[in-house]
């Protein structure tokens, strides 16, 4: 039963379902990250003093150099720029879209992590591209991601 295969038209493939339930939690920082998008539409960081980076998302310790806690209380954005970006016509599911769908890679301005989110009301998708966010009214907003819309070309 344990034996290596080597050869991949060996394994044994048995059809069915397991019940799993899980929960994902944000955790302390990222409590702190939605609750700020949500409550006030701003962009909640972290910003590690012994190196010098500052993560949005917010985050408790650092990833390049695990020092921590880290305090969520740092403004970035809301501006920022498209690093890089892929548009898909391919849904979740492998359906075909009615309309593409652009998602980008966006460091906001003050931070040095990026997010990935939608790109929206673009006509022309290049890196470089400075962008704004697009939020939900706040009576919709929910703590989620999706409380962004996405992010836009900057209006000038």
């Amino acid at each position: 039963m344990f034996d290596k295969l080597s050869d991949p038209r060996d394994v044994i493939l048995h059809e069915g379902r397991v019940p799993i339930r899980h929960r994902y939690t944000a955790g302390v920082a990222g409590e702190a990250f939605f609750r700020a998008l949500k409550d006030r539409g701003e962009f909640l960081a972290s910003r590690c003093e012994s190196c010098g980076i500052t993560y949005c998302p917010a985050r408790l310790f650092c990833e390049r150099c695990f020092a921590g806690p880290l305090q969520a209380n740092v403004t970035v954005g809301p501006q920022g720029t498209v690093l890089s970006f892929t548009v898909g016509w391919t849904g979740v599911e492998g359906e075909r879209l009615d309309e593409p769908l652009a998602i980008g890679l966006i460091r906001l301005d003050g931070a040095d992590t990026v997010l990935v989110h939608f790109l929206v009301e673009a006509e022309e998708l290049v890196t470089g591209l400075r962008v704004e966010p697009r939020f939900l009214p706040r009576a919709k907003r929910t703590g989620s991601m999706l409380d962004l819309q996405g992010f836009r070309p900057l209006r000038t």
